[in-house]
């Protein structure tokens, strides 16, 4: 029995390992054309009304920029994550060509999301980000790309590039 348990312990181990590197290689190869020293200007009024300056917001510590869409099965799983990093962390979130503000608030108040968002009903931001993919997550420090992340990121993934920021 114990022989068993650590051959599933070797196995898991191999397998978190091996998922490590294809997703750090994955990240590297989409990210390979982003600006990472001059990101644009990413300035706007959440649904809350509060003004975002993500310029300002970066300087003296590492902010979570989430590019998501209500469309997106896939932000279905990491938007919890970001929820729940949102409470001790600063995070932009952009909502990509998801409909007029009042279907973006619904759709919050529905999965009883907290984080702030920014509106990008004519996918302007996204553009601007070259966001090709959604969910995309990137670590913002002092006005300069960390981290660049595309489609799924668990809490500890995202939490683990903040941290290395």
């Amino acid at each position: 029995m114990k022989q068993r348990l650590l051959g599933w312990i070797k196995q898991l181990t191999i397998f978190l390992l091996l998922a490590l590197v294809i997703t750090t290689a994955v990240d590297v190869w989409r990210g390979k054309d982003f600006p990472k020293e001059s990101v644009p200007a990413l300035v706007g009024k959440t649904l809350a009304g509060e003004t975002v300056d993500l310029a300002e917001l970066s300087q003296d510590q590492a902010v979570i920029v989430y590019f998501w869409a209500t469309w997106c099965p896939v932000c279905n799983f990491v938007s919890p994550a970001v929820d729940t990093l949102s409470e001790y962390y600063p995070v932009v979130t952009v909502a990509l060509s998801s409909g007029e503000d009042l279907r973006v608030k619904k759709y919050l108040q529905h999965h009883e999301y907290r984080f702030d968002v920014i509106n990008d009903e004519n996918y302007e931001l996204g553009n601007d980000w070259q966001v090709k993919v959604t969910p995309t997550i990137l670590i913002i420090k002092d006005g300069e790309v960390k981290w660049l992340t595309t489609g799924f990121t668990s809490l500890p993934g995202i939490w683990w590039r903040l941290m290395m920021s």
